[in-house]
């Protein structure tokens, strides 16, 4: 069986910066990431280089900006109340952190200045600008469950709560 859309896809992966360091990798976790292709859960570039590949499969690709984090925006800073972030006290620039949106759902952002009652963030993703090189290793494709489709993305061992 092939990865390709509407399948569930486990690889094992390392990413690494245009520095030449490493940026994440999956075997340190123990466990290989489990996508759902085609519903935008990966990085784009990442999940056209993963169709079409078969379990075994090793490959290396690099990714450019536009497909992966996007180019960064100079302007894309913001000043927000420090109760939208957990652990507010102990952050200081440079911190890469989760900020909870009002709307809902989480962005990563770097801390910029720490104020008394907001904080100044950098927008940007912080591998956003950058060409990333994956070294991939398919370990598994397989037919989603129901609710994983319904859902639009892959479950784990033992399911998946929301």
């Amino acid at each position: 069986m092939n990865a390709e859309k509407n399948k569930v896809v486990s690889f094992h992966y390392t990413v690494t910066g245009e520095d030449g360091e490493i940026v994440d990798n999956s075997r340190d976790r123990g466990e290989p990431l489990a996508v759902l292709l085609g519903h935008g859960n990966i990085i784009p570039g990442l999940e056209r280089a993963i169709e079409g590949r078969a379990v075994g499969d090793k490959f290396e690709v690099q990714v450019e900006p536009a497909d992966a984090y996007g180019s960064r925006n100079p302007e894309a800073k913001q000043r927000v109340p420090k109760k939208y972030f957990q652990g507010a006290a102990k952050l200081k620039a440079g911190d890469v952190t989760v900020l909870s949106l009002k709307e809902g759902g989480q962005r990563i952002v770097t801390v910029l200045k720490v104020g008394m009652t907001a904080i100044d963030v950098d927008l940007n993703h912080p591998l956003a600008g950058q060409k990333l090189t994956f070294d991939v290793e398919l370990t598994g494709v397989r037919d989603p469950e129901p609710v994983e489709l319904q859902h639009g993305h892959a479950h784990g061992n033992g399911g998946h709560a929301h």
